[in-house]
């Protein structure tokens, strides 16, 4: 087994390298079937977190992961969801209030058939409910023992300090994670998130590190393949607008970087989101178990200085 661990945040709390995401497949785009030899593969390379969101599939996600894992051994795992996106039509089914969050969490605990949540997240700020509220309501769920820690999700640098502030005031738990897309084509966190989480004590756990697919190599300029997520019409949503000629050249360049050090193009871009020390895991997303465990042996690449140089070369320039 090749996994590696590390530390989320300032805590104790130790998550996998790599862990197992749930957006777009468990629930509505993979069978049970499908999702059973997933989990489990992705559990025997030594993946412990487990990351989902309340709002997946309409709940539908964290019921299959709960009913994959009902025979797991419960402490053998870091599971994550995470609130805010509305679950019906009523005015406080949604965003962050107290109410929303303490209604919520009892959801999720229905659904992924646990006691608690290792890690509960806010799946984005919220304008309309003080930051004060939600750290205390979060507090306090961790008081009660139905979560033990909690963190965010896309919240901006002066946001994530704005919580840590106000527990720091209120003696009070704070946010030790904060949940971004972050890949190879997007790079935007390295600005402001990263060096201000670096500061605060708070760890990155990324999704999209392979940009929706377009780093997997699969997709080539002027062609999307049958069956494939850039031909579905809602989950390529997200992919297509990627698919730019110039990513198309970065991509071949990283494939020749790729097959250079005799690993897969998806292995170099989970590996290079995790050259940095404040990106603790990389969420990947899997339709197969084949695809599970070479993502997973990603964990164990590194990168020597002359290959991440290279990469940046073509990166940060218009390939030819």
């Amino acid at each position: 087994m090749s996994m590696t661990y590390t530390n989320l945040g300032r805590s104790g709390l130790k998550v996998s390298r790599v862990g197992l995401g749930s957006w777009m497949t468990y629930g509505s785009g993979v069978d049970m079937s499908t999702a059973v030899r997933c989990v489990r593969t992705a559990i025997d390379a030594g993946v412990v977190f487990i990351d989902t969101a309340d709002m997946y599939a309409g709940g539908e996600a964290e019921s299959m992961l709960g009913e994959i894992l009902v025979d797991t051994r419960r402490s053998d795992l870091v599971l994550a969801t995470k609130l805010f996106w509305p679950m019906s039509d009523n005015v406080n089914d949604r965003g962050l209030s107290r109410k929303h969050v303490f209604e919520s969490v009892e959801a999720s605990l229905r659904r992924l058939r646990t006691d608690y949540i290792d890690l509960y997240q806010c799946h984005r700020y919220d304008p309309e409910t003080p930051v004060t509220e939600v750290v205390r309501a979060m507090d306090d769920l961790v008081r009660q023992g139905k979560i033990l820690y909690w963190g965010v999700s896309c919240w901006s640098a002066a946001q994530i300090v704005d919580a840590v502030r106000v527990a720091q005031a209120t003696n009070a738990v704070a946010p030790i994670s904060n949940q971004p897309p972050y890949n190879m084509l997007e790079r935007e966190i390295e600005l402001e998130v990263v060096p201000t989480c670096e500061r605060e004590g708070v760890s990155q756990v990324v999704f999209s590190p392979l940009a929706e697919g377009l780093l997997t190599g699969k997709y080539v300029a002027g062609e999307v393949p049958a069956g494939s997520r850039a031909a579905h019409e809602q989950y390529g949503r997200f992919l297509r607008p990627r698919m730019r000629e110039d990513n198309f050249r970065r991509v071949a360049a990283l494939q020749q970087v790729a097959d250079d050090i005799g690993i897969r193009l998806s292995q170099l871009a989970l590996a290079w989101c995790l050259r940095l020390p404040n990106v603790a895991s990389v969420i990947m997303g899997a339709t197969r178990p084949q695809q599970v465990s070479e993502n997973a042996a990603s964990a164990a690449v590194e990168l020597s200085p002359a290959v991440l140089e290279r990469l940046e070369a073509i990166l940060m320039n218009e390939p030819e």
